[in-house]
């Protein structure tokens, strides 16, 4: 989102451009941000092929979204030996991106917590974050329990991204599983009132009927809300009696 002021310079630059974006760009430079903000950091070669993009036509709205303050550049982590050549640039959403994405209105729930808060105490705030997420693990019980047991974390994923966390579900190496939040529509508040994460961490262990553990989250700062998935009990219980 662009923010304008008054100055003479800051109105001829603004006269030297198109005053009006065509819908269909507009419509593709939502998908670009969308994307960064569900699989980023990502590279502009990876999001021409996910979008059917030419290099020119990619550059083309990364510009417009960094110079909108949308997203920002990255240099790739370089693991184990170097490789020729100059690290892959990516690119992530910032605050300004994420916030276009969001459909809470953060100052009034803000406000409303805060006025619980001063009024009964902090466990006022943990009962009301609870409350919330009660409503979604009763909608979502009987979906995920009628799923295999291998797929429950997937169909979780699936309802979060249709409630706007954009998330994802992937195996880890030591045989869990881990939920990514690309996307939290509260963070702003929920950065203030952590009750909000802890009461959601606690349903998707109430979903799942397993243990989860929070490994990060965005409204600390982190890129992305991390849940690691600890294998079903059951399953473990199960390996050892049928040897």
């Amino acid at each position: 989102m662009k923010y304008v002021t008054g100055t003479a310079n800051t109105r001829e630059t603004a006269a030297s451009r198109p005053s009006v974006v065509p819908p269909a760009e507009r419509g593709t430079r939502a998908r670009v941000a969308r994307l960064i903000l569900e699989h980023g950091p990502v590279t502009a070669a990876a999001l021409g092929e996910r979008l059917g993009l030419t290099p020119a036509a990619v550059r083309r709205h990364l510009d417009a979204l960094l110079a909108e303050g949308m997203i920002e550049p990255r240099t790739a982590r370089q693991r184990g030996q170097r490789g020729r050549g100059r690290p892959a640039k990516l690119f992530g959403i910032t605050d300004a991106g994420r916030s276009a994405f969001e459909h809470a209105y953060d100052d009034l729930a803000g406000s409303a917590l805060r006025f619980l808060a001063e009024r009964l105490g902090g466990e006022a705030v943990a009962d009301f974050a609870r409350s919330q997420v009660s409503a979604l693990v009763a909608r979502l019980t009987p979906v995920i329990r009628e799923a295999p047991e291998d797929q429950r974390l997937r169909v979780l994923a699936e309802a979060l991204s249709a409630d706007g966390y954009a998330a994802s579900a992937s195996k880890t190496g030591t045989g869990g599983e881990q939920l990514c939040q690309h996307h939290c529509p509260v963070a702003h508040v929920a950065a203030e009132f952590p009750q909000l994460c802890e009461a959601e961490t606690e349903a998707f262990a109430q979903l799942l009927g397993t243990p989860v553990q929070r490994l990060a989250t965005i409204a600390h700062g982190d890129g992305i809300c991390t849940t690691h998935v600890s294998p079903r009990p059951q399953n473990r219980e199960s390996k050892e009696s049928g040897r």
